[in-house]
């Protein structure tokens, strides 16, 4: 099996793969085209593109599925959906509401993308437009891959 990212290593110049929390730290405010895999060294999962959104890009993106704001979009629905598949993650959280400690949604989002334990990596590009047509590139080239993606 040919590994995803290797199709698409080509399109961009691509950040090295960082854990999703160092990434929101490290990733630019610029528009762009960010990629996840699950584990420093799993397969490629998600393909999304992040405008100029208020002038903070990839690094605002990110950011927003980190702290679990974006449970119905993206990569944030992407994770949730996994999450809510796996048996042992709902046994877990259905403890802690019989514990007495229920959870907002939010923090179930945020829970989410932790489990997923996500690696990203990203290319800047000089406007939302170039983001978009970077995005269909990406997602055009791995359209046999087994992607979380739900638009393809």
């Amino acid at each position: 099996m040919v590994d995803a990212f290797g199709i698409i290593a080509a399109l961009a110049a691509w950040s090295p793969w960082t854990p999703f929390a160092l990434a929101i730290q490290q990733a630019p405010r610029l528009p762009g085209v960010y990629l996840a895999r699950q584990t420093a060294t799993g397969p490629l999962v998600y393909v999304g593109m992040a405008g100029e959104r208020r002038g903070k890009g990839i690094k605002d993106r990110l950011t927003v599925y980190y702290r679990g704001k974006a449970a119905v979009s993206g990569l944030g629905e992407a994770a949730l959906d996994r999450a809510l598949a796996d048996v042992e993650w709902l046994r877990e959280r259905v403890a802690e509401v019989e514990a007495g400690h229920p959870r907002r949604a939010t923090s179930w989002a945020q829970e989410a993308i932790h489990h997923a334990d996500l690696h990203i990596s990203w290319a800047t590009t000089p406007d939302r437009e170039t983001a978009v047509a970077l995005e269909r590139r990406a997602l055009a080239a791995l359209a046999n891959a087994s992607l979380w993606n739900r638009s393809r």
